[in-house]
Formats: structure tokens, sequence, C-alpha cells
């Protein structure tokens, strides 16, 4: 491997690299967050089941506890996928389009994807398919354990606390699909 001169690092070049870097994570973030919401899933099905095969509906309680975990690492996960996109259309590629002397915007695909028309509503939908798989999913849960006859004063406090939880968890998910 050749050693880089001083003459060879350039600004231009600096740039490129840490487009190249934040593309990087921002890739790997998205499969994270991606692959959150399958294991959300799975998690929440397993509590389920081993709560119907066991009859103790005290277990359902464990599933609004995933979900709050894995909402809001999901919820951050995608704050900085949005975060990675938004820097790059406004910071570093206005700063390499000057620097080159490029006539439009350098990575244009930054910018591309954002004006399909079709975005407002994907949008709408993927928020509403993180509402009931974060907040919807686990608020069932509690309603069924409320329902149940294992009801137990220190385990309705643990319930009401988490329905707190969840409504601040739903209130950022809002606020974050606004964005």
């Amino acid at each position: 491997m050749a050693v880089a001169t001083i003459e060879d690092v350039t600004e231009s070049r600096l740039l490129l690299a840490e487009y190249d870097r934040i593309k990087e994570e921002q890739k790997t973030r998205i499969g994270f967050r991606d692959n959150l919401l399958y294991f959300t899933l799975a998690a929440s099905t397993a509590v389920l089941a081993i709560t119907v095969q066991s009859r103790q509906t005290q277990l359902l309680l464990a599933v609004p506890v995933i979900c709050l975990v894995l909402g809001w690492t999901y919820l951050v996960n995608d704050e900085k996928i949005s975060a990675i996109g938004c820097y790059i259309r406004d910071q570093l590629g206005p700063r390499l389009a000057e620097l080159s002397g490029a006539h439009g915007a350098v990575f244009r695909w930054e910018i591309y994807h954002r004006e399909d028309a079709s975005r407002t509503t994907r949008k709408r939908l993927q928020t509403a398919v993180d509402l009931f798989a974060y907040v919807a999913l686990p608020m069932i849960c509690v309603a069924a354990f409320w329902c149940s006859p294992a009801i137990q004063p220190l385990l309705v406090i643990v319930s009401l606390a988490q329905v707190l939880a969840l409504a601040v968890l739903s209130w950022q998910f809002l606020r974050y699909a606004e964005g």
C-alpha cells in the first residue's frame, strides 16, 4: 500500500472519504433498524405464546417492556439515518460541489428520492406500522392484563407506568414523523 503524501490529501478527497464512511454508517443503521421491527414482533409473539401456554397473564406486561426498549432504539436509529442524509444534502454535498466547481447538486440521490410523490404516503404508513408494533400491540397486552383475574395492585402500578411510557414513545414517533 502506498503512503499518501501531503499533496495527495485534498479537501475534496477528505470529503469523499467522509461521505463513504457516513454512508456506510447509514447503511449499517438501516439494516439494524429494519431488523429491530422483526425482532420486536418475534419477541412479542414468543411472550404471547408463553402466556397462552402457561395461563399466566401477568407475563403480558413483558411485551410493553420489550416494545419500549426496542421502539426507542428503533426511533433513535431512524433519526440518525435521517440526520446523515440531511448532513449530506445540506453540508457535505454543497461543500464538495463548491470545491469541484460542479453546477448543481452532488450526491443527487440524497435529494431525488425525497421528491417522490408517494413519499408522504409511505412515511405515514410507516408511522402507522411503527405505532402498531411499538405502541398499540403493548397497549393491547396491558388491556388484556387489566381484564384478567391475575390483576394485583403492584402490577397495576407497573402497567400504569408502562402506559405512560408508551404514551411518551407514541408522542416521539408522531413528533419525529412530522419532521
